[in-house]
């Protein structure tokens, strides 16, 4: 990823937060996209793993938007910008952050973030493709997955056309696979932090139960479930059973 603004900008864990067109960008919003941070750092596997100043936000739209500038200035914060279209803000917040509004980028200095807009074509994504084939850092084709990732979700109707290109879809499945098994994690780690804290509150037995809804709707196989309650919570294979005729 040579894009200059991102090897400036975004360090070993980055939040991609993009908002479509219809989606509203105001303080609010702004502020749960800064809870996802604060909620990502605490899964850690040890205490402080993931570092404060090792996360950056950045927010993605295709508009500038205005009002939430407005009353960032309003409110003691600074907004700046090196590039067309890259606003930094700078106030009581723990992590850099960025927004980005797709309509001012230049397109042929920043390919990357253009990635991130929400009027991509078949061509584009395969031109994605074939760009991050051709990396050979991992740290590259980390931050390139987190790209795609995004540029994906806001174009999801490019699957579809995707899936009729098996080359094409098989080598999309082959760079988001890590990116899928990381979203995957975090989602079952959640399930079992929720799962405990129900059964902080209402007894082990409902927390486990609970635990095992969640991850089930998460789309995780019963075997999957099976062994995660038993790692979490000391059960034997039996005892584990025993959860999956009463769920």
């Amino acid at each position: 990823m040579r894009d200059s603004n991102i090897a400036f900008f975004f360090r070993g864990h980055n939040i991609l937060e993009y908002k479509s067109p219809e989606d509203h960008l105001d303080i609010d919003t702004f502020s749960k996209t800064l809870a996802y941070a604060y909620l990502y750092k605490s899964y850690g596997k040890t205490l402080d793993e993931i570092k404060t100043d090792d996360i950056t936000i950045s927010i993605v739209r295709e508009a500038k938007p205005a009002g939430l500038f407005r009353y960032f200035r309003e409110h003691g914060c600074s907004v700046s910008t090196r590039y067309s279209g890259i606003y930094y803000i700078e106030g009581p917040f723990p992590f850099p952050i960025q927004i980005i509004t797709t309509r001012q980028l230049d397109k042929k200095s920043h390919t990357w973030l253009n990635a991130l807009s929400s009027k991509l074509d078949k061509r584009d994504i395969r031109n994605l493709l074939d760009l991050i084939c051709m990396m050979t850092e991992k740290t590259d084709r980390e931050m390139a997955g987190s790209v795609l990732e995004v540029s994906i979700g806001a174009n999801n109707h490019i699957v579809e056309e995707l899936m009729g290109d098996d080359l094409m879809f098989e080598t999309l499945m082959e760079i988001m696979e890590p990116r899928i098994n990381e979203i995957r994690k975090i989602d079952r780690e959640a399930a079992l932090l929720e799962g405990r804290r129900v059964g902080q509150r209402e007894g082990r037995k409902e927390g486990i139960q609970g635990a095992i809804e969640m991850l089930r709707n998460l789309q995780f196989n019963d075997d999957e479930i099976k062994s995660e309650i038993m790692r979490q919570y000391g059960l034997t294979e039996d005892e584990a059973a025993s959860f999956f005729l009463v769920v």
